[in-house]
């Protein structure tokens, strides 16, 4: 019979395999592996052939109902009945037409063997798949729903495939089948949706649940290799399925750097109105938030994705894009000086500190070097002018405001503070150089070139500040000269003036040696010695104008010496010691370097005052006894002054007796009881102190009282032509003092 000749063909062909693979001897160790091979195959076999007649029936049913007569009702009728009894819904009767198109030109043309075995049952099972894909999105199960989907696109894609080949220019039989399939499309999407807000929480889902982020990768991973071998297939035949590519790596790579740029534009919670630390704040949250995120990045996310992806890296790209984009935006508004050296702070120096992009864990996959500048130098360079500028006007405006609040308290009625050593000083310096200070650290942070020009800047606007200051304290001593019961501390406030001016001298040398570079030392040198000049002349005129204030009440008492009452005995020159040393227990508040000058000027212009009282020629001597009685008064009270000022110039290390020396030279002329000695007298004083002139000489014989006309004239004519042998050391001091012409004395009497 067939089935014992079919057998016999079959052992026959099986024998010449079996000599076929045992040829050679050592083939006989393989017998066993090729026992298990075949077997194998023989499975297999058996399990599509159980497919194949499981599936048979339900093609014979409807190539049954397909092939039948030409009649179109009675087709539709047969179908609706054999659908019913197998229990398939409605919708097929949708893909009737397709059948009735497939049904002559796939099968009569020998197509058929294009599809697997159960395609017809998946076909029919289309809603059903859709459904349940539809259900497993919904509880989260996207590897598994993904899987159905791969299996639906397959079919509808080998469908189209088949009709493109039949008749590629047919839309209305290619649009058929992509209708039967349209709620595929809607899954896709609706899947796609799931996966972008899972890439979107990435950062937070790999710390929760890594998983649900390999199973994304993994569905976007198939996707790609779907769209690659459609576009292999473009290449071949023309045809790429609807919806292809997808390109979902792609979009996952925009999602992410959307959901990138969105976390650092949200990072702004306040404005200026609401809070002036908001541009702080903001970049301070900003670095903590990409420090975090690229920590994450590099120890967790890394592993969720294939090496081929270089996630960190991307990632790191889109950060430092992000952040350059958020830069610009900042520095193009219209910020405040602190403001932009905040933003350049950050940008310059923070962001490559080990505070964010340095750090140590981010290395080595993080090299700060390679970074690209988040900002151009032209950005930078417009907003360090920028800075520039405003703090110009800023400085000019706080040194204006500072002296004008400093002006206020010269007139308070109570004394200024004393520093630790007792020394009178307001709080002027403190507040400028505090000021600079603050301004100098400040571009400290930034760069050693910017901190250079705001030493520059600040040291240009003291020197015209100093200028005004001199202005202020010269109106001061106009304004109280107007009224010396006001200000009531005026000397105190005067002093503290003074002091200033050796702080001032002491801030810049600070701020020069801490701020400037010793290279630099010789830009500054001219605008450092024309300030000094200025704070010398403040303090200077300032001392100046305090003995002007000691001399003013010695006047009275001044005018005393050398009358008819001071020879018989006034207390002129007591007072005068009394009044200069109660003025000194004031100016002992004065700093060294300018109470020194303070004590030797005080001592010069009292030696001064008495020499011109002689000078006046406020009393002539009648005779020896009285000439005697006032040179040994003289005398006398030129020890009261070199004691007052031995005294007041205490630990100065200053030699002023030189100056009461010139009272006593002029004590013994008057003193001398031989007139013919007068000449060898005068000429002595005169070798002394060579600045003494004619009318000094002349005055001084009037005083004497005993000179003639004729012997004040021959000794002046013979002094002219003596030798003059000063002390090296003599300043001079008579051209200081004028003698009044014959007209004064009269009119003073």
């Amino acid at each position: 019979s067939t089935m014992e000749e079919t057998d016999r063909e079959a052992v026959a062909t099986a024998v010449q395999r079996v000599a076929g693979m045992l040829q050679r001897p050592d083939q006989l160790d393989k017998v066993e592996q090729y026992r298990r091979r075949e077997a194998r195959k023989k499975a297999s076999v058996e399990a599509r052939l159980k497919v194949q007649s499981s599936i048979n029936l339900s093609c014979q049913v409807m190539l049954r109902t397909l092939n039948l007569t030409g009649n179109e009702e009675l087709r539709k009728n047969h179908l609706r009945v054999t659908f019913r009894e197998v229990a398939v819904t409605q919708h097929l009767l949708r893909i009737f037409e397709y059948f009735k198109i497939i049904s002559f030109k796939l099968f009569q043309k020998n197509y058929y063997s294009c599809f697997p075995a159960c395609f017809l049952v998946l076909l029919l099972s289309v809603p059903e798949i859709v459904r349940e894909t539809q259900d497993l999105i919904e509880r989260g199960e996207l590897l598994q729903a993904h899987r159905k989907l791969m299996d639906l696109e397959c079919s509808r894609d080998n469908l189209m495939y088949e009709q493109y080949r039949m008749d590629s220019k047919n839309t209305h039989d290619m649009n058929l089948i992509h209708t039967y399939f349209g709620d595929m499309q809607k899954l896709s999407e609706e899947l796609a949706k799931q996966l972008w807000m899972v890439v979107q929480r990435s950062l937070v889902t790999v710390r929760r649940d890594p998983t649900l982020l390999v199973s994304v990768v993994r569905i976007i991973e198939r996707e790609e290799k779907i769209d690659r071998r459609m576009l292999d297939r473009k290449k071949q035949t023309g045809f790429i399925p609807p919806g292809r590519p997808k390109k979902w790596k792609e979009k996952m790579f925009n999602i992410l750097e959307r959901t990138v740029s969105t976390r650092i534009e949200g990072t702004q919670a306040d404005t200026r109105e609401s809070d002036k630390m908001w541009l702080v704040r903001h970049l301070e949250i900003i670095r903590k938030y990409v420090l975090d995120d690229l920590l994450v990045a590099k120890t967790l996310l890394d592993q969720c994705f294939p090496p081929h992806y270089d996630i960190f890296n991307r990632l790191l790209n889109m950060y430092h894009q992000a952040l350059s984009t958020r830069m610009q935006e900042l520095a193009a508004e219209d910020l405040e000086a602190n403001e932009i050296v905040s933003l350049l702070t950050w940008v310059l120096n923070t962001y490559k500190s080990t505070e964010m992009m340095g750090n140590s864990e981010l290395s080595p996959e993080v090299d700060v070097n390679s970074l690209n500048p988040l900002i151009s130098q032209n950005v930078v360079d417009q907003l360090l002018s920028k800075y520039m500028s405003t703090l110009t006007s800023n400085i000019i405006g706080w040194l204006r405001k500072a002296l004008e609040t400093d002006k206020k308290d010269w007139i308070k009625e109570t004394e200024p503070e004393a520093d630790q050593d007792g020394y009178y000083q307001t709080t002027l310096p403190a507040i400028v150089f505090q000021m600079f200070e603050q301004n100098l650290q400040v571009a400290a942070q930034i760069n050693e070139d910017l901190k250079t020009k705001v030493l520059l800047l600040c040291l240009q606007q003291m020197n015209s500040f100093l200028t005004r200051y001199k202005d202020e304290a010269q109106l001061y001593k106009e304004e109280h000269l107007k009224n010396r019961q006001y200000p009531q501390c005026y000397v105190q406030y005067m002093i503290a003036v003074i002091n200033n001016c050796q702080t001032f001298k002491e801030s810049i040398i600070s701020l020069k040696r801490k701020y400037l570079k010793i290279e630099m030392e010789d830009t500054l040198s001219s605008s450092h010695t024309s300030m000094d000049a200025t704070l010398d002349i403040i303090a200077k005129e300032g001392c100046s104008s305090l003995l002007d204030e000691v001399f003013m009440d010695l006047e009275p008492h001044l005018n005393e010496l050398m009358t008819k009452k001071w020879l018989m005995g006034s207390n002129a020159v007591g007072t005068i010691c009394v009044t200069v040393e109660d003025y000194f227990n004031d100016f002992a508040k004065i700093k060294k370097p300018y109470k020194k000058t303070m004590t030797v000027e005080a001592h010069r212009r009292v030696v001064v005052e008495y020499i011109r009282a002689i000078m006046l020629k406020r009393i002539s001597f009648k005779n020896a006894e009285e000439r005697k009685e006032g040179a040994e008064r003289m005398i006398k009270e030129a020890e009261q002054f070199r004691f007052l000022f031995k005294k007041l110039a205490a630990g100065s290390g200053e030699d002023t007796e030189g100056l009461c020396d010139i009272i006593e030279a002029i004590a013994e002329v008057i003193k001398l009881t031989d007139p013919s000695l007068l000449y060898l007298e005068v000429s002595t004083l005169v070798s002394k102190y060579p600045d003494i002139r004619d009318d000094h000489i002349a005055a001084l014989l009037t005083v004497r009282g005993d000179a003639s006309r004729d012997m004040k004239q021959t000794i002046i004519e013979t002094l002219d032509q003596g030798p003059s042998q000063p002390n090296p050391n003599y300043v001079p001091i008579f051209k200081e003092i004028t003698v009044p012409t014959l007209t004064v004395p009269k009119l003073l009497k």
